[in-house]
């Protein structure tokens, strides 16, 4: 969903950029990308690239998705091609400044989520925040903001609707409190429960099928997307249900 806190943190944090002239608003938190990433290129900032293109996995359904290795191959420049088509840059799969510089602009400055997203709209919903799951409350944080950046680019080929999310991380007590599976991704912070606005299921899911989630399950008003494969959590093998 759209930052409600957005124009309050914005004014905040334009007062402070005024007592401090050489530091901007998006220079103080933004990512710091330090050269042009290319196919070829290795590191830690190939692998946050390919946390943020992650969603532009493929052009069609397609039960394939960017691996995060800080390795930038193949599949890494199609997806930042795609990234730059649906963003109206030049589509040559070179992440230089103005790349970065989109990708920077669907950051939250604050707080590392992303712009369109809250870590608190996928807190568990018995109210103990990231706590409480099958992995610690530091890797469910970082594997939601993962998740987020899926999202941002599903929000994107979904017309920018706004999203919803139904459900997102679950500790084990909700988890069993809701019925829900006994290995549910969910209690990982790598899977939720979504709608999006105007959006029909069978259209949702037709658009997750081109975002790299390996499990995909359609309810009657809502649709269930993870990224199962990616992480070594015990169920690796892909589920897309009819």
């Amino acid at each position: 969903m759209l930052k409600s806190k957005k124009s309050r943190v914005a004014a905040m944090m334009l007062a402070t950029a005024m007592l401090l002239p050489f530091v901007t608003v998006q220079d103080a938190h933004a990512y710091t990308w330090t050269r042009t990433l290319q196919q070829g290129s290795s590191g830690s900032d190939v692998k946050e690239l390919q946390v943020r293109v992650a969603g532009y996995a493929a052009d069609s359904a397609s039960q394939t998705y960017v691996a995060k290795d800080g390795v930038f191959g193949a599949g890494t420049k199609a997806a930042v091609i795609r990234f730059q088509r649906a963003h109206g840059l030049t589509a040559d799969g070179i992440v230089g400044p103005a790349t970065q510089s989109k990708l920077n602009a669907l950051e939250d400055t604050g707080d590392g989520s992303t712009l369109h997203f809250e870590f608190s709209e996928f807190y568990s919903k018995d109210g103990s925040g990231f706590s409480g799951g099958k992995v610690s409350s530091t890797t469910v944080k970082e594997n939601v903001r993962q998740l987020m950046w899926k999202l941002e680019a599903v929000r994107q080929k979904a017309g920018n609707a706004a999203i919803t999310i139904n459900s997102g991380f679950r500790s084990i007590n909700h988890n069993t409190n809701v019925g829900g599976a006994s290995n549910s991704q969910h209690m990982y912070g790598i899977a939720a429960d979504i709608v999006i606005s105007g959006k029909s299921v069978s259209t949702m899911q037709s658009i997750a099928k081109t975002s790299g989630f390996s499990g995909i399950i359609p309810y009657s008003s809502f649709l269930h997307v993870d990224s199962r494969v990616e992480y070594p959590y015990g169920s690796q093998s892909w589920y897309w249900a009819n």
